[in-house]
């Protein structure tokens, strides 16, 4: 059939994505210049921060990166931030952006050692509740004293690891096949369909448990999320002061959010509860069995590396020796000097990930740019600043709270933080409310943000992830099964504020 140039550019934007897709991003380009006319930047900045969610919500349907991208650069053009803002937002985030290019890359070269780590942890916890609290529980911990990104890292490689090893299965392939894709459903068999999208299920529900933990751990310490140590270092709050400062909050919400967990998990409710298919454990205890019988020396040798270089890793994390990006490639650089990794085709494919997901963030960074030069948020800070004092926290702690869900959490915590921080300066407010304020933002921003993916970037980075279209976990479905931890958290952490600081 021969087809019109205008037919092949058609087909060739945006590849495959939907017809009804395509039409309403070029919709999306077409008005956002006449909203600028007609209803000025203020509303029309408000309208880009909606466009883009949407395509963050669609993720399944085509990737964010171009689609956002599109969207970036026509606010550029149109003036409602500059290149250099992009920049400078851009540069403020650094650290983040170094952690994804080479950490996640050093967690790849590891994944020999998680998957058999994991394996071991998976056949023996047969409970599916302790399981899920296991994952929700160490996820916490690591979060607190490492980084959230990493440990979703961590979630990721293991949960594709495992959903490789039974999709090669129930495609007929054989355990020791490598040339296998793994994203394609067409070979497997019909006997395995049903137990391949419960196993899709479980494992959704693992990796939502393991990234609302890495929220409960990431709000208690200085150096869980990057906010944390903004705020600190504003307060001029040392690593125990910070942990003590929290408490009152950040100790109720861990607990409510471990209970949260287990009734999740007994009700089988918001997509919980699945368990781990019989006929699944089979294929995984083979695998494990083959593994076994297959392991010689250099199996062992590479497995002893990566055991050694997992315990410099967190050890340089914990005592933050450097940046977090900087441990990540040194990671690489030990793992594949150590384990003969050395054509660069090879270390190529380690950084298939995370590089995506970078540019995205960048784009995401524009956006923030967007919000930041039209002063999108003063309007809400302004009305919670004028409040009454004895309200003033919990009003902040919801304002972040929402805030958060739209836009960067750091972002959020980075504008308030400064705000009262002006506020202290001129005398407006006393040092102990500003105590109260600051535990008040870094709650807000950490807390009610596991609402959506957008809120947090380890949510968007696993949304983003090989492993979302896999196991179908989609922006509406990451939405609905953290919907009970936004309340519980919320909840709870709202009481804690109003009763406790």
């Amino acid at each position: 059939m021969n087809e019109s140039f205008a037919q092949a550019a058609w087909h060739n934007f945006l590849g495959p994505s939907p017809n009804w897709y395509k039409q309403t991003i070029v919709a999306f380009l077409l008005l956002n210049p006449f909203f600028l006319y007609a209803l000025g930047p203020f509303v029309t900045g408000w309208i880009l921060i909606g466009e883009f969610i949407f395509t963050l919500a669609l993720a399944l349907r085509c990737y964010p990166l171009q689609p956002g991208g599109l969207l970036a650069i026509e606010a550029v053009m149109l003036g409602m931030t500059s290149p250099q803002m992009v920049f400078e937002e851009t540069l403020a985030n650094f650290e983040v952006i170094l952690l994804l290019m080479f950490m996640v890359a050093g967690i790849y070269f590891m994944k020999e050692l998680l998957l058999y780590v994991f394996t071991k942890i998976l056949l023996k916890v047969k409970s599916k509740v302790a399981l899920s609290l296991l994952f929700s529980f160490v996820a916490a911990f690591l979060s607190a004293f490492l980084d959230a990104l990493t440990v979703t890292a961590v979630l990721i490689s293991v949960g594709v690891g495992f959903y490789s090893v039974y999709h090669k299965v129930a495609s007929g392939n054989k355990l020791a096949h490598d040339d296998h894709d793994h994203s394609n459903d067409t070979n497997v068999h019909e006997q395995h369909r049903e137990d391949l999208e419960a196993f899709r299920a479980f494992l959704r529900s693992l990796l939502m448990h393991g990234a609302v933990g890495t929220a409960l751990g990431g709000v208690c310490t200085l150096v869980g999320e990057p906010q944390n140590l903004l705020i600190a270092t504003v307060a001029d709050w040392d690593f125990i002061k910070f942990v003590m400062v929290m408490a009152p909050v950040t100790m109720p919400v861990l607990v409510a959010g471990l209970i949260t967990c287990v009734a999740l998990e007994l009700s089988g409710i918001f997509g919980y509860g699945s368990k781990l298919p019989s006929t699944v454990r089979t294929v995984l205890e083979e695998f494990e069995a083959k593994e076994t019988l297959r392991r010689n020396k250099r199996t062992n040798v590479r497995l002893l590396v990566q055991a050694a270089v997992a315990m410099i890793l967190v050890v340089a994390l914990a005592m933050h020796l450097a940046a977090v990006g900087l441990i990540g490639l040194m990671v690489i650089v030990l793992l594949t000097a150590f384990n003969g990794v050395v054509e660069e085709h090879q270390i190529g494919h380690a950084f298939e990930e995370a590089l995506p997901f970078t540019a995205l963030l960048v784009v995401f960074f524009a956006i923030v740019a967007v919000i930041h030069d039209q002063h999108l948020f003063t309007p809400v800070i302004d009305a919670v600043l004028a409040m009454e004092a004895d309200v003033r926290p919990g009003m902040f702690f919801i304002a972040n709270g929402v805030l958060s869900m739209i836009s960067d959490n750091v972002f959020v915590a980075t504008v308030y933080i400064n705000e009262v921080k002006d506020a202290l300066d001129a005398g407006t407010i006393t040092r102990a409310e500003f105590d109260q304020l600051a535990v008040a933002i870094n709650t807000g921003t950490n807390l009610p943000s596991v609402a959506t993916p957008n809120g947090q970037a380890a949510f968007l980075f696993l949304l983003t992830s090989a492993l979302a279209p896999l196991i179908r976990l989609s922006y509406g479905r990451m939405v609905i099964m953290a919907l009970p931890y936004t309340i519980v958290l919320g909840s709870v952490g709202l009481a804690c504020v109003m009763l406790f600081i």
